[in-house]
């Protein structure tokens, strides 16, 4: 399977035509309001489709930043390829040209019975009541145990900041030394995230830092996506630069001397790059919603998206718990399913009874070339859940120029559809 354009807008849900739009909610009535916690891919999306398909909808979005750093692309970020105003999305345009309204604050509270959330602006508490709740937070880390401090070992899995402090410590590495990376046990955000850092990572050694080596411990038995095209990576392209160790499960982490200790041994590294396992964002944890037999993720009706605990509050993108993949493409695309639900309900109806979601990801494995995986996932009626559609599941068949060009019209499409 090759993408082309065509494809490609449909996977980054810009091909909207064959969406049976929700009936517009009457501007005769009094406008029912919809507070959106988190304003990633997830948050920003629903936050618009609401608003161009919902007709009389109040939408505030809230956010503790005043703008977002996109996880995508940000591992050429890391490595100075890129610079961080490539990724740096702003809420501008939803607000003037969608009509949604932003905060920048913190959600400290969810009062599901009284439909009021707590939000910290500034110094000031302020209680936001809402008719429709949308939780789209991301991710929180669970912290390895032993001396961990993410300052000295970065995660960088949550773009900005940290992107720019792995970026300065990988450029100030001399040769012959060593990166050493964790891979969480899935889920996790991205599943080939990681392993397209590690191919990212080690371009960069291979051609700036002669003689140094990055070491991938992996808590998972095997590569989680892309295992074609990353194994080959790992095995031909990057042979003498890259060791990859499967089934390295983290047991104590010290940042000071930048040792981690594993089920496969003990690792020292000039930098210490820790992705530690992760949960639903705060406030989902926070409000009793991480339900799901873990406790680390939230159970959601997928038709809706509406939590299991409360049916007036959804949850989308990196917290819930359908078993599709948690990336920033398929946060959008269910964006857009929880926001035709949200329209259906206002109006007396029932949500769209075969609901699809689409997610496609694109790879750097060298400076030049990139690889890609596209997957779609289809509403199964008997099971109740969303069940992925073997026949769209694909791996493209070896990394390629035009692919890393692809790339970037993907990314933009995403960041556009989301955000503008």
């Amino acid at each position: 399977m090759k993408p082309d354009r065509r494809n490609f807008l449909k996977l980054a849900g810009l091909a909207s035509a064959s969406w049976a739009l929700p009936k517009a909610v009457s501007a005769a009535t009094v406008a029912p309001h919809v507070l959106v916690i988190g304003g990633g891919f997830g948050g920003a999306t629903v936050a618009k489709y609401l608003k161009m398909w919902g007709g009389n909808i109040d939408v505030t979005l809230i956010d503790r930043d005043a703008s977002h750093f996109a996880c995508i692309l940000s591992n050429l970020v890391v490595t100075g390829a890129l610079p961080m105003s490539r990724i740096q999305l702003g809420y501008t345009n939803l607000q003037t040209k969608r009509g949604v309204k932003f905060a920048q604050g913190e959600a400290l509270s969810v009062d599901p019975i009284a439909k009021e959330v707590t939000v910290r602006i500034g110094s000031d508490h302020y209680a936001y009541s809402y008719d429709k709740l949308v939780l789209a937070p991301g991710i929180e880390f669970m912290n390895p145990p032993g001396n961990y401090n993410d300052q000295l070992t970065p995660h960088a899995w949550k773009a900005g900041p940290q992107t720019l402090l792995l970026k300065n410590q990988l450029s100030a590495m001399t040769k012959g030394q060593t990166f050493v990376m964790t891979i969480p046990k899935s889920p996790y955000r991205c599943p080939p995230g990681p392993y397209e850092r590690a191919c990212s990572i080690a371009d960069y050694l291979k051609r700036k830092k002669r003689g140094a080596k990055i070491i991938v411990l992996d808590a998972n038995a095997s590569i989680q996506a892309e295992p074609v095209n990353f194994g080959n990576a790992f095995k031909h392209t990057y042979k003498g630069v890259l060791t990859y160790v499967p089934n390295a499960a983290v047991s104590s982490v010290n940042s000071a001397s930048k040792t981690i200790a594993t089920s496969q041994g003990t690792f020292k590294g000039a930098v210490l790059n820790i992705i530690p396992n992760q949960r639903a964002g705060q406030i989902v944890t926070t409000a009793g919603l991480a339900n799901d037999p873990t406790g680390r993720w939230a159970v959601v009706n997928p038709l809706t998206y509406a939590s299991t605990a409360y049916p007036d509050v959804h949850i989308l993108g990196d917290s819930q718990a359908t078993g599709q993949p948690k990336s920033g493409h398929m946060a959008n695309s269910q964006a857009k399913v929880c926001a035709d639900a949200i329209i259906r309900s206002f109006n007396g109806e029932l949500p769209d009874p075969a609901p699809v979601t689409s997610s496609a990801c694109f790879s750097p494995i060298t400076s030049s070339t990139a690889a890609w995986l596209t997957a779609s996932f289809q509403y199964d009626p008997v099971t109740k859940a969303m069940k992925r559609v073997e026949a769209s599941f694909a791996e493209a068949p070896r990394p390629t120029s035009d692919a890393m060009q692809q790339m970037f019209f993907w990314a933009d499409n995403i960041f556009s559809d989301s955000f503008g």
